[in-house]
């Protein structure tokens, strides 16, 4: 079986493409780190691929805030190009970095409610509610209402992985954001406590007395990632390219890798 064509966009200062990239080969796909100087060019064109991967890093350094500049050249140098991925039903991902890009190049969440004509950013990337760089690892769970057709065959399954970041809170503009988020099925990745292996839904998360907060950031809802309307387009601030060998994980239970994700992310690349 031909291992699908995977674009994985660099920008100066991103630094997690080789991991990204190692995580597709593995899931069985053909990763091609693209700078996003050879893209504007023309030499390589983002409809020539199956899916479309934005890894995590420090973007241009961030100096126009996290994802910024990044987000900014997405959308007006390749929107209508990223327009037909979506449409196409090709999968896009976004990790940390490439999360906050996708975010504020508009593609996550895409529309939302009664400011949707406007284009008013709904949601966004904020920093830590503890002031600080975080990185450590975390569990997060694929939801099990996500809306995401690449995502099925693992929702309801849990991640443990790294996060390394200082602006991961997730914020939106309001509850009545959040709740759709909720309603619409666009809440992909939520923050669990470490020791929680199959957590009942119902249930508020819970860190151990003297722990580490389970959710890391702040992030309102303990939401780690989202999808748009269509599902194709997902994102979220832990590394799961960062647990796909086994020695990758620390000293504890087995399990939690994130290959899972991107042999899912992969196969919808196939069809």
């Amino acid at each position: 079986m031909t291992a699908p064509p995977i674009l994985i966009v660099h920008a100066s200062g991103t630094n997690r493409d080789g991991d990204a990239a190692q995580a597709v080969e593995l899931a069985g796909g053909s990763p091609r780190i693209v700078h996003v100087n050879q893209l504007r060019r023309g030499d390589v064109k983002v409809g020539d691929h199956a899916g479309v991967l934005i890894p995590g890093g420090f973007s241009y350094g961030d100096a126009l805030g996290a994802g910024q500049r990044l987000a900014l050249e997405l959308r007006l140098w390749f929107g209508h190009e990223l327009s037909e991925v979506v449409a196409a039903g090709k999968p896009v991902l976004g990790i940390c970095n490439g999360f906050q890009v996708l975010v504020k190049a508009g593609l996550l969440p895409g529309p939302l409610g009664g400011d949707a004509a406007a284009g008013v950013r709904q949601v966004t990337l904020a920093g830590n509610s503890q002031g600080k760089f975080e990185c450590r690892w975390v569990a997060l769970r694929v939801e099990p209402e996500v809306r995401s057709g690449w995502l099925q065959s693992i929702r309801g399954s849990v991640i443990r992985c790294p996060i390394a970041h200082g602006e991961g809170r997730f914020v939106s503009a309001g509850d009545a954001v959040t709740d759709e988020l909720e309603t619409q099925g666009l809440v992909a990745f939520r923050y669990l406590s470490c020791g929680a292996v199959s957590p009942d839904p119902s249930e508020p998360i819970r860190a151990a007395a003297g722990a580490y907060p389970a959710n890391p950031n702040g992030s309102s809802a303990d939401i780690a990632g989202i999808c748009d309307r269509t599902g194709a387009v997902v994102g979220l601030m832990p590394h799961p390219e960062d647990h796909v060998l086994d020695w990758q994980r620390p000293n504890g239970a087995p399990g939690g890798s994130g290959l899972p994700l991107f042999a899912a992310f992969v196969s919808a690349a196939r069809q």
